[in-house]
Protein backbone atom coordinates (compact mmCIF):
# COMPACT_ATOMS: atom_id res chain seq x y z
CA UNK A 1 0.00 0.00 0.00
CA UNK A 2 1.45 3.54 -0.80
CA UNK A 3 0.19 7.37 -0.48
CA UNK A 4 -1.74 6.95 -3.73
CA UNK A 5 -3.02 3.59 -3.22
CA UNK A 6 -4.27 3.37 0.69
CA UNK A 7 -5.22 0.34 2.13
CA UNK A 8 -8.00 0.65 4.73
CA UNK A 9 -9.85 -2.49 3.98
CA UNK A 10 -9.29 -6.49 4.35
CA UNK A 11 -10.10 -9.57 2.29
CA UNK A 12 -13.00 -12.08 3.22
CA UNK A 13 -10.44 -14.37 4.03
CA UNK A 14 -8.14 -12.07 6.51
CA UNK A 15 -11.58 -10.24 8.22
CA UNK A 16 -13.35 -14.01 8.90
CA UNK A 17 -9.74 -14.89 10.37
CA UNK A 18 -9.80 -11.71 12.30
CA UNK A 19 -13.56 -11.56 13.29
CA UNK A 20 -13.50 -14.94 14.28
CA UNK A 21 -10.25 -14.35 16.55
CA UNK A 22 -12.35 -11.34 18.40
CA UNK A 23 -15.63 -13.27 18.46
CA UNK A 24 -13.97 -16.05 20.26
CA UNK A 25 -12.45 -13.63 22.66
CA UNK A 26 -15.52 -12.39 23.29
CA UNK A 27 -17.22 -15.91 23.89
CA UNK A 28 -14.50 -17.02 26.43
CA UNK A 29 -14.87 -13.86 28.40
CA UNK A 30 -18.70 -14.46 28.71
CA UNK A 31 -17.88 -18.13 29.48
CA UNK A 32 -15.21 -18.23 32.20
CA UNK A 33 -15.86 -14.96 33.63
CA UNK A 34 -17.13 -16.25 36.82
CA UNK A 35 -13.32 -17.62 36.91
CA UNK A 36 -11.46 -14.88 35.96
CA UNK A 37 -10.01 -11.56 38.57
CA UNK A 38 -12.88 -8.94 39.57
CA UNK A 39 -10.07 -6.77 38.54
CA UNK A 40 -5.94 -6.86 37.76
CA UNK A 41 -3.65 -4.18 38.11
CA UNK A 42 -1.13 -3.23 35.34
CA UNK A 43 2.66 -3.74 36.01
CA UNK A 44 3.11 0.14 35.86
CA UNK A 45 6.29 -0.11 34.36
CA UNK A 46 4.81 -2.58 31.66
CA UNK A 47 1.89 -0.28 30.78
CA UNK A 48 4.64 3.12 31.16
CA UNK A 49 6.55 0.84 28.33
CA UNK A 50 3.24 0.51 26.54
CA UNK A 51 1.58 3.62 26.71
CA UNK A 52 5.29 5.74 25.25
CA UNK A 53 5.17 3.57 22.33
CA UNK A 54 5.24 5.77 18.96
CA UNK A 55 2.46 5.84 16.65
CA UNK A 56 2.58 2.91 14.03
CA UNK A 57 3.96 4.33 11.15
CA UNK A 58 3.33 0.92 9.46
CA UNK A 59 0.47 -1.95 9.88
CA UNK A 60 0.58 -5.23 11.77
CA UNK A 61 -1.12 -8.56 11.84
CA UNK A 62 -4.14 -8.23 13.27
CA UNK A 63 -3.97 -11.36 15.16
CA UNK A 64 -0.87 -9.87 16.61
CA UNK A 65 -2.83 -6.78 17.58
CA UNK A 66 -5.55 -8.50 19.07
CA UNK A 67 -2.86 -10.99 21.29
CA UNK A 68 -1.75 -7.07 22.75
CA UNK A 69 -5.05 -5.93 23.43
CA UNK A 70 -5.86 -8.46 25.31
CA UNK A 71 -2.89 -8.94 27.64
CA UNK A 72 -2.06 -5.33 27.56
CA UNK A 73 -5.58 -4.30 28.11
CA UNK A 74 -8.67 -6.50 28.83
CA UNK A 75 -6.56 -8.65 31.33
CA UNK A 76 -5.72 -5.37 33.40
CA UNK A 77 -9.13 -4.39 33.65
CA UNK A 78 -12.11 -4.39 36.25
CA UNK A 79 -14.83 -6.66 35.44
CA UNK A 80 -18.02 -4.92 36.11
CA UNK A 81 -19.94 -7.74 35.21
CA UNK A 82 -18.28 -10.14 37.40
CA UNK A 83 -20.61 -11.97 39.85
CA UNK A 84 -18.44 -10.74 42.79
CA UNK A 85 -18.80 -7.19 41.86
CA UNK A 86 -21.09 -5.19 44.13
CA UNK A 87 -19.70 -1.69 44.17
CA UNK A 88 -21.59 1.40 42.54
CA UNK A 89 -24.38 0.14 40.47
CA UNK A 90 -23.26 -3.00 38.45
CA UNK A 91 -23.70 -3.12 34.71
CA UNK A 92 -24.15 -6.82 34.24
CA UNK A 93 -24.32 -6.85 30.63
CA UNK A 94 -25.06 -9.33 28.76
CA UNK A 95 -24.23 -11.57 25.18
CA UNK A 96 -27.35 -10.85 22.89
CA UNK A 97 -26.53 -7.16 23.50
CA UNK A 98 -22.62 -7.44 22.77
CA UNK A 99 -23.99 -8.61 19.39
CA UNK A 100 -25.92 -5.96 18.84
CA UNK A 101 -23.37 -3.35 19.44
CA UNK A 102 -21.21 -5.44 17.01
CA UNK A 103 -23.34 -5.16 14.35
CA UNK A 104 -24.53 -1.79 15.05
CA UNK A 105 -21.01 -0.69 15.13
CA UNK A 106 -19.96 -3.04 11.88
CA UNK A 107 -22.66 -1.65 9.77
CA UNK A 108 -22.13 2.40 10.75
CA UNK A 109 -25.50 3.13 11.16
CA UNK A 110 -26.53 6.56 11.59
CA UNK A 111 -29.32 6.31 13.89
CA UNK A 112 -30.28 10.18 13.54
CA UNK A 113 -33.43 10.53 10.83
CA UNK A 114 -35.84 8.73 9.52
CA UNK A 115 -34.57 9.09 5.70
CA UNK A 116 -32.68 6.44 4.53
CA UNK A 117 -32.25 3.97 7.71
CA UNK A 118 -36.41 3.76 8.60
CA UNK A 119 -35.90 0.60 9.10
CA UNK A 120 -33.31 1.46 12.19
CA UNK A 121 -35.56 4.02 13.61
CA UNK A 122 -38.54 1.63 13.42
CA UNK A 123 -36.34 -0.97 15.57
CA UNK A 124 -36.06 2.71 18.00
CA UNK A 125 -39.65 3.45 17.86
CA UNK A 126 -40.24 -0.25 18.85
CA UNK A 127 -37.75 0.00 21.69
CA UNK A 128 -39.39 2.79 23.48
CA UNK A 129 -42.62 2.20 22.58
CA UNK A 130 -41.83 -0.99 24.49
CA UNK A 131 -40.88 1.27 27.44
CA UNK A 132 -43.20 3.87 27.68
CA UNK A 133 -45.80 1.01 27.86
CA UNK A 134 -43.72 -0.43 30.27
CA UNK A 135 -43.60 2.64 32.27
CA UNK A 136 -47.56 3.52 31.77
CA UNK A 137 -46.99 6.16 29.49
CA UNK A 138 -49.90 7.71 27.21
CA UNK A 139 -50.36 8.10 23.60
CA UNK A 140 -49.02 11.18 22.50
CA UNK A 141 -45.44 10.24 24.69
CA UNK A 142 -42.16 10.42 23.58
CA UNK A 143 -38.27 9.42 24.33
CA UNK A 144 -34.94 8.96 22.61
CA UNK A 145 -31.77 6.58 23.74
CA UNK A 146 -28.78 8.34 25.02
CA UNK A 147 -25.22 7.63 26.45
CA UNK A 148 -26.59 7.51 30.16
CA UNK A 149 -28.43 8.70 32.72
CA UNK A 150 -26.25 11.73 33.39
CA UNK A 151 -27.01 12.51 29.40
CA UNK A 152 -30.88 11.83 30.19
CA UNK A 153 -31.05 14.35 32.96
CA UNK A 154 -29.57 17.17 31.11
CA UNK A 155 -31.95 16.54 28.64
CA UNK A 156 -34.70 16.02 31.13
CA UNK A 157 -33.79 19.34 32.51
CA UNK A 158 -33.33 21.69 28.87
CA UNK A 159 -36.55 20.51 28.08
CA UNK A 160 -38.39 21.24 31.31
CA UNK A 161 -36.37 24.86 31.25
CA UNK A 162 -38.03 25.22 27.96
CA UNK A 163 -41.49 24.52 28.87
CA UNK A 164 -41.80 26.17 32.15
CA UNK A 165 -39.48 29.34 31.76
CA UNK A 166 -39.40 29.30 28.00
CA UNK A 167 -35.78 29.48 28.41
CA UNK A 168 -35.74 32.58 30.61
CA UNK A 169 -33.65 31.37 34.08
CA UNK A 170 -33.76 34.60 35.71
CA UNK A 171 -34.68 33.31 39.57
CA UNK A 172 -35.30 30.10 38.27
CA UNK A 173 -34.97 27.59 40.99
CA UNK A 174 -34.88 23.77 41.01
CA UNK A 175 -35.32 21.01 43.68
CA UNK A 176 -33.93 18.01 44.54
CA UNK A 177 -32.88 16.35 47.99
CA UNK A 178 -29.17 15.47 49.48
CA UNK A 179 -29.03 12.13 47.83
CA UNK A 180 -29.76 13.03 44.32
CA UNK A 181 -27.11 11.59 41.64
CA UNK A 182 -24.33 13.97 41.11
CA UNK A 183 -25.57 14.22 37.34
CA UNK A 184 -27.82 17.25 38.18
CA UNK A 185 -25.71 19.48 39.54
CA UNK A 186 -23.37 18.82 36.93
CA UNK A 187 -26.04 19.11 33.91
CA UNK A 188 -27.14 22.51 35.88
CA UNK A 189 -23.79 24.05 35.35
CA UNK A 190 -23.54 22.80 32.04
CA UNK A 191 -27.39 24.30 31.43
CA UNK A 192 -25.80 27.81 33.03
CA UNK A 193 -27.77 27.46 36.33
CA UNK A 194 -25.65 29.06 39.42
CA UNK A 195 -25.19 26.94 42.15
CA UNK A 196 -27.77 28.97 44.38
CA UNK A 197 -30.38 28.01 41.83
CA UNK A 198 -30.23 24.27 42.82
CA UNK A 199 -32.41 23.56 46.19
CA UNK A 200 -31.31 20.46 48.29
CA UNK A 201 -33.55 19.04 50.21
CA UNK A 202 -32.69 16.82 53.24
CA UNK A 203 -34.08 13.31 53.25
CA UNK A 204 -35.61 11.04 55.81
CA UNK A 205 -33.30 8.08 57.78
CA UNK A 206 -34.36 5.82 54.49
CA UNK A 207 -32.52 8.49 51.60
CA UNK A 208 -36.39 9.47 50.72
CA UNK A 209 -36.87 13.37 49.88
CA UNK A 210 -38.50 15.33 53.05
CA UNK A 211 -41.82 16.44 51.19
CA UNK A 212 -42.67 19.08 54.06
CA UNK A 213 -38.80 20.50 54.17
CA UNK A 214 -39.25 20.90 50.32
CA UNK A 215 -43.16 22.75 50.64
CA UNK A 216 -40.91 25.15 53.48
CA UNK A 217 -39.15 25.30 50.92
CA UNK A 218 -40.51 26.09 47.41
CA UNK A 219 -42.85 28.58 49.74
CA UNK A 220 -40.18 30.52 51.21
CA UNK A 221 -38.63 31.37 47.53
CA UNK A 222 -41.34 32.34 46.09
CA UNK A 223 -41.63 34.68 49.10
CA UNK A 224 -39.02 36.53 47.62
CA UNK A 225 -39.31 36.55 44.06
CA UNK A 226 -37.61 33.08 42.74
CA UNK A 227 -39.34 30.62 40.11
CA UNK A 228 -39.54 27.59 40.69
CA UNK A 229 -39.91 25.44 37.90
CA UNK A 230 -38.84 21.89 38.66
CA UNK A 231 -38.06 18.72 40.76
CA UNK A 232 -35.85 16.32 40.24
CA UNK A 233 -37.40 13.17 42.21
CA UNK A 234 -34.98 10.01 42.56
CA UNK A 235 -36.34 6.35 42.13
CA UNK A 236 -33.41 4.02 43.26
CA UNK A 237 -30.39 6.46 45.16
CA UNK A 238 -27.18 5.11 44.34
CA UNK A 239 -26.24 5.46 47.97
CA UNK A 240 -29.63 3.38 49.20
CA UNK A 241 -31.56 2.46 46.50
CA UNK A 242 -34.13 4.97 48.21
CA UNK A 243 -37.50 6.06 46.14
CA UNK A 244 -38.85 9.05 46.63
CA UNK A 245 -42.77 9.03 47.45
CA UNK A 246 -43.28 9.46 43.90
CA UNK A 247 -47.76 9.37 43.67
CA UNK A 248 -46.64 12.73 46.67
CA UNK A 249 -44.85 14.16 44.50
CA UNK A 250 -46.94 13.81 41.29
CA UNK A 251 -49.48 15.50 43.56
CA UNK A 252 -47.36 17.93 44.93
CA UNK A 253 -45.63 19.46 41.24
CA UNK A 254 -49.37 19.58 40.18
CA UNK A 255 -50.75 21.78 42.58
CA UNK A 256 -47.70 23.62 42.36
CA UNK A 257 -47.56 24.07 38.64
CA UNK A 258 -44.09 22.37 38.51
CA UNK A 259 -42.25 19.84 36.11
CA UNK A 260 -41.41 16.43 37.67
CA UNK A 261 -38.68 14.39 36.00
CA UNK A 262 -38.02 11.23 38.13
CA UNK A 263 -34.45 9.85 37.99
CA UNK A 264 -34.94 6.33 37.59
CA UNK A 265 -31.66 5.41 36.05
CA UNK A 266 -31.19 2.63 39.32
CA UNK A 267 -34.46 1.75 40.38
CA UNK A 268 -36.12 1.94 36.56
CA UNK A 269 -35.19 -1.78 36.16
CA UNK A 270 -38.12 -2.38 38.71
CA UNK A 271 -41.01 -2.36 36.39
CA UNK A 272 -39.66 -5.40 34.42
CA UNK A 273 -40.45 -7.65 37.72
CA UNK A 274 -44.41 -8.29 37.87
CA UNK A 275 -43.69 -8.25 41.59
CA UNK A 276 -41.64 -5.59 42.37
CA UNK A 277 -42.83 -2.61 40.10
CA UNK A 278 -45.39 -1.78 42.33
CA UNK A 279 -42.40 0.17 44.06
CA UNK A 280 -42.84 3.17 41.19
CA UNK A 281 -46.30 3.23 41.18
CA UNK A 282 -46.40 6.71 40.57
CA UNK A 283 -44.05 7.76 38.17
CA UNK A 284 -46.41 7.37 35.63
CA UNK A 285 -47.57 10.69 36.13
CA UNK A 286 -43.58 12.13 35.82
CA UNK A 287 -43.39 14.83 32.82
CA UNK A 288 -40.36 12.98 32.36
CA UNK A 289 -38.15 9.66 33.10
CA UNK A 290 -34.65 8.91 33.21
CA UNK A 291 -33.77 5.20 32.66
CA UNK A 292 -30.50 3.59 32.65
CA UNK A 293 -31.12 -0.10 30.64
CA UNK A 294 -27.06 -0.20 31.02
CA UNK A 295 -27.57 -0.97 34.49
CA UNK A 296 -30.33 -2.71 36.31
CA UNK A 297 -31.81 -3.60 32.65
CA UNK A 298 -28.48 -5.75 31.33
CA UNK A 299 -27.00 -3.88 28.84
CA UNK A 300 -23.64 -2.79 27.87
CA UNK A 301 -22.57 0.44 28.14
CA UNK A 302 -23.61 3.05 26.66
CA UNK A 303 -27.16 3.24 26.82
CA UNK A 304 -29.17 5.41 28.43
CA UNK A 305 -33.03 6.97 27.83
CA UNK A 306 -34.91 9.54 28.47
CA UNK A 307 -39.33 9.31 28.48
CA UNK A 308 -41.28 12.59 28.34
CA UNK A 309 -45.19 12.60 28.36
CA UNK A 310 -45.54 15.22 25.68
CA UNK A 311 -43.20 14.14 23.02
CA UNK A 312 -43.77 17.34 21.54
CA UNK A 313 -41.79 18.75 23.86
CA UNK A 314 -38.17 17.19 23.12
CA UNK A 315 -38.38 18.81 19.47
CA UNK A 316 -39.99 22.22 20.89
CA UNK A 317 -36.73 22.14 22.76
CA UNK A 318 -33.99 20.84 20.59
CA UNK A 319 -35.13 20.98 16.73
CA UNK A 320 -32.86 23.59 14.71
CA UNK A 321 -33.21 24.35 11.07
CA UNK A 322 -30.06 24.28 8.72
CA UNK A 323 -29.75 24.17 5.11
CA UNK A 324 -27.68 20.63 5.02
CA UNK A 325 -30.46 19.32 7.12
CA UNK A 326 -33.55 20.19 4.55
CA UNK A 327 -33.96 16.84 3.34
CA UNK A 328 -34.81 15.54 6.99
CA UNK A 329 -37.92 17.59 6.91
CA UNK A 330 -40.97 15.42 6.27
CA UNK A 331 -44.05 17.61 7.04
CA UNK A 332 -46.28 15.40 5.13
CA UNK A 333 -45.26 12.36 7.02
CA UNK A 334 -46.76 10.49 9.78
CA UNK A 335 -46.64 10.96 13.42
CA UNK A 336 -44.46 7.09 13.38
CA UNK A 337 -41.73 9.11 11.27
CA UNK A 338 -39.12 10.46 13.95
CA UNK A 339 -36.21 12.39 13.20
CA UNK A 340 -34.48 11.73 16.62
CA UNK A 341 -31.79 14.71 15.65
CA UNK A 342 -34.49 17.06 16.89
CA UNK A 343 -35.41 14.98 20.16
CA UNK A 344 -32.06 16.18 21.77
CA UNK A 345 -28.46 16.86 21.33
CA UNK A 346 -26.97 14.80 19.12
CA UNK A 347 -27.32 14.97 15.29
CA UNK A 348 -24.98 12.07 14.93
CA UNK A 349 -26.10 9.42 17.07
CA UNK A 350 -25.03 5.82 17.33
CA UNK A 351 -27.61 2.56 16.85
CA UNK A 352 -28.27 2.12 21.00
CA UNK A 353 -31.69 0.53 20.42
CA UNK A 354 -30.35 -1.83 18.65
CA UNK A 355 -29.00 -4.05 22.18
CA UNK A 356 -32.15 -3.13 23.96
CA UNK A 357 -34.52 -4.19 21.11
CA UNK A 358 -32.10 -7.72 19.81
CA UNK A 359 -31.77 -8.88 23.55
CA UNK A 360 -35.37 -8.14 24.76
CA UNK A 361 -36.22 -10.22 21.40
CA UNK A 362 -33.88 -13.16 22.60
CA UNK A 363 -35.00 -13.23 26.18
CA UNK A 364 -38.13 -11.80 26.77
CA UNK A 365 -39.53 -10.13 29.37
CA UNK A 366 -39.97 -13.20 31.39
CA UNK A 367 -36.29 -13.34 31.70
CA UNK A 368 -35.32 -10.13 32.50
CA UNK A 369 -38.20 -10.12 35.16
CA UNK A 370 -36.75 -12.85 36.53
CA UNK A 371 -33.20 -11.28 36.68
CA UNK A 372 -34.19 -8.59 38.48
CA UNK A 373 -36.89 -10.56 41.08
CA UNK A 374 -33.20 -12.22 41.73
CA UNK A 375 -31.19 -9.58 42.67
CA UNK A 376 -33.97 -8.48 45.32
CA UNK A 377 -33.42 -12.03 46.51
CA UNK A 378 -29.69 -11.76 46.78
CA UNK A 379 -30.17 -8.47 48.72
CA UNK A 380 -32.26 -10.25 51.41
CA UNK A 381 -29.81 -12.86 51.63
CA UNK A 382 -27.36 -10.91 51.79
CA UNK A 383 -29.09 -9.09 54.71
CA UNK A 384 -29.74 -12.02 56.62
CA UNK A 385 -26.62 -12.79 56.73
CA UNK A 386 -25.53 -9.43 58.22
CA UNK A 387 -28.58 -9.58 60.70
CA UNK A 388 -27.30 -13.26 61.73
CA UNK A 389 -23.96 -11.88 62.63
CA UNK A 390 -24.92 -8.93 65.39
CA UNK A 391 -21.84 -9.14 67.36
CA UNK A 392 -19.81 -7.94 64.65
CA UNK A 393 -22.24 -6.31 61.73
CA UNK A 394 -24.69 -3.63 62.26
CA UNK A 395 -27.58 -2.88 59.57
CA UNK A 396 -27.30 1.07 58.39
CA UNK A 397 -30.17 0.27 55.85
CA UNK A 398 -32.23 -2.56 54.95
CA UNK A 399 -32.15 -3.44 51.38
CA UNK A 400 -33.76 -1.53 48.95
CA UNK A 401 -33.74 -2.44 45.32
CA UNK A 402 -30.91 -4.72 45.58
CA UNK A 403 -28.90 -2.08 47.94
CA UNK A 404 -28.09 -2.46 51.40
CA UNK A 405 -25.56 -0.43 53.56
CA UNK A 406 -23.76 -2.16 56.72
CA UNK A 407 -21.08 -1.20 59.28
CA UNK A 408 -18.63 -3.39 61.65
CA UNK A 409 -19.29 -3.01 65.22
CA UNK A 410 -15.49 -3.12 66.06
CA UNK A 411 -14.82 -0.56 63.65
CA UNK A 412 -17.31 1.36 64.78
CA UNK A 413 -15.83 1.25 68.41
CA UNK A 414 -12.59 2.88 67.03
CA UNK A 415 -12.40 7.06 66.43
CA UNK A 416 -13.98 7.88 63.30
CA UNK A 417 -10.80 8.66 61.55
CA UNK A 418 -8.77 5.06 62.47
CA UNK A 419 -11.99 3.17 61.70
CA UNK A 420 -12.00 5.51 58.15
CA UNK A 421 -8.94 4.96 57.37
CA UNK A 422 -8.53 1.11 58.27
CA UNK A 423 -12.53 0.26 56.14
CA UNK A 424 -10.40 2.32 52.50
CA UNK A 425 -7.64 -0.15 53.56
CA UNK A 426 -9.24 -3.21 53.67
CA UNK A 427 -11.63 -2.25 50.32
CA UNK A 428 -8.56 -1.92 48.48
CA UNK A 429 -6.82 -5.06 49.78
CA UNK A 430 -9.85 -6.52 48.70
CA UNK A 431 -10.07 -5.23 45.71
CA UNK A 432 -5.91 -5.65 45.02
CA UNK A 433 -6.85 -9.31 45.81
CA UNK A 434 -9.10 -9.91 42.91
CA UNK A 435 -11.46 -11.70 44.47
CA UNK A 436 -14.07 -8.81 44.95
CA UNK A 437 -14.92 -5.49 44.50
CA UNK A 438 -16.94 -3.22 47.11
CA UNK A 439 -16.95 0.33 47.46
CA UNK A 440 -17.99 2.34 50.80
CA UNK A 441 -19.98 5.10 50.74
CA UNK A 442 -21.01 7.93 53.58
CA UNK A 443 -24.45 8.17 55.71
CA UNK A 444 -24.76 11.41 57.42
CA UNK A 445 -21.05 11.47 57.49
CA UNK A 446 -20.14 8.07 58.21
CA UNK A 447 -18.05 6.00 56.06
CA UNK A 448 -20.53 2.62 55.61
CA UNK A 449 -19.88 -0.42 53.42
CA UNK A 450 -22.00 -0.81 51.00
CA UNK A 451 -23.70 -3.84 48.31
CA UNK A 452 -25.32 -4.06 45.57
CA UNK A 453 -26.47 -7.60 43.93
CA UNK A 454 -28.22 -6.35 40.63
CA UNK A 455 -26.09 -9.10 38.65
CA UNK A 456 -28.13 -11.78 37.69
CA UNK A 457 -24.32 -14.44 37.67
CA UNK A 458 -24.11 -13.51 41.31
CA UNK A 459 -25.31 -16.32 43.27
CA UNK A 460 -25.64 -17.18 47.22
CA UNK A 461 -22.51 -18.50 47.62
CA UNK A 462 -21.19 -15.21 46.23
CA UNK A 463 -22.49 -13.33 48.65
CA UNK A 464 -21.67 -15.57 51.23
CA UNK A 465 -17.84 -15.55 50.11
CA UNK A 466 -17.90 -11.12 49.95
CA UNK A 467 -19.15 -10.90 53.55
CA UNK A 468 -16.76 -13.50 54.65
CA UNK A 469 -14.07 -11.94 53.66
CA UNK A 470 -14.88 -8.68 54.24
CA UNK A 471 -14.89 -9.61 58.35
CA UNK A 472 -11.60 -11.36 57.66
CA UNK A 473 -10.06 -8.74 56.43
CA UNK A 474 -10.94 -6.29 58.77
CA UNK A 475 -10.27 -8.85 61.99
CA UNK A 476 -6.85 -9.10 60.04
CA UNK A 477 -6.31 -5.31 60.00
CA UNK A 478 -7.60 -5.17 63.52
CA UNK A 479 -4.78 -7.85 64.30
CA UNK A 480 -8.27 -10.41 66.08
CA UNK A 481 -8.35 -13.59 65.58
Amino acid sequence: MTADNPQLSLTRQQMQRFGQAALDMIIDHHDTLADLPVGKASDPQVLGKWLNEEPPEHGSDPLEVLAELNSNALNNTMNINHPRYFAFVPGPSNFASAVGDMLASAYNIFAGAWLGPSGVAAIEIKALNWLKQLFGYPSGSGGLFVSGGSMANLTAIAVARQVKLRGNMTNATIYFSDQTHSSVRKDLAILGFQPYQARIIASDAMGRVDVRALQQKLDDDRSRGMVPFCIVATAGTTNTGAIDPLNELAKFCQGEGLWLHVDAAFGGGAILSPTKRKLLDGIEQADSITIDPHKWMFQPYEIGCLLVRNEQHLSDTFRVQAEYLEIFDHSEATEQQINYCDYGVQLTREFRALKFWLSLKVFGLENFGAAVDRGFMLAKHAQTIIENAPKFWSICTPAQLCTLTFSSNLLDELPAKTAEAILINVVRQIMASGKAMVAPTRLDGKMVLRLCTINPRTNKEDIDFVIGLLKDTILKALNKP
